[in-house]
């Protein structure tokens, strides 16, 4: 089997929202997409053990907000490498409240639907949610939306282990030669984050060129934000 033959499905990247008594939260969803347009209803796929599945099966609502592309690691880590079991996710985060009473994330985002859960699937490890829209709105049309192709090609990120599109790293390793490189890269056991010297880490300030052993020590994974010793060498 070709593994990426599965890279060439279209998605989008999504931030999945629902409340519980008085309690948000969200994850990265890649899995939503339209079923009927009269009346409009979507069908999203959540793992069983997402914080966030729970509340949806509990409230009976969620809200889509639709990532823009002009988004960065530690975003996408934020809501998709961590549980909102440990930490509020929405306690920095600019968000307003849907006529569901679902957040709606503002920031890095396009637009959101406001959804009612009207069926539900067992999947195994997921949970396929049937909604209907109660309400669209947009915030700027002229931003593009984020792709999983781009997220995955151009900011270099892969699928969090509850994504329905999660593939095993040590699979992904395989399937090309890596790149002969002056210094060893370095991958996150978490989130499977790389870090490549000849590239650095600029946006929190480690130039090109940096080697992973001379990092400094109170340097985090970018995306899911553990210290370096949860990575291992590739």
């Amino acid at each position: 089997m070709n593994i990426e033959t599965y890279f060439k499905l279209s998605y989008g990247l999504y931030i999945v929202s629902s409340h519980y008594d008085g309690k948000f939260n969200g994850h990265i969803n890649n899995t939503v997409f339209q079923v009927t347009a009269e009346p409009a209803k979507l069908a999203v796929c959540s793992n069983k053990n997402n914080l966030t599945t729970d509340y949806i099966l509990k409230s009976k609502c969620l809200t889509i907000s639709i990532i823009q592309e002009e988004v960065d690691l530690e975003y996408i880590g934020h809501f998709g490498f961590k549980s909102g079991r440990d930490f509020n996710k929405f306690e920095k985060i600019n968000y307003k409240l849907s006529d569901l009473g679902c957040p709606v994330v503002l920031d890095k985002t396009i637009g959101y639907f406001d959804c009612e859960l009207e069926s539900t699937f067992d999947l195994g490890t997921h949970i396929l949610f049937i909604v209907s829209i109660k309400d669209a709105q947009l915030f700027d049309n002229e931003k593009s939306p984020l792709t999983y192709s781009y997220y995955r090609n151009v900011i270099k990120g892969v699928s969090p282990k509850n994504a329905p599109t999660y593939i095993d790293k040590d699979k992904l390793s395989k399937l090309e030669e890596k790149p002969k490189s002056k210094h060893p890269q370095y991958v996150c056991n978490v989130c499977g984050y790389v870090y490549n010297p000849e590239e650095g880490d600029e946006e929190n300030g480690i130039p090109p060129g940096t080697p992973f052993e001379d990092l400094p020590e109170d340097w985090v994974c970018p995306v899911c934000g553990v210290d370096k010793d949860n990575f291992s060498i590739l």
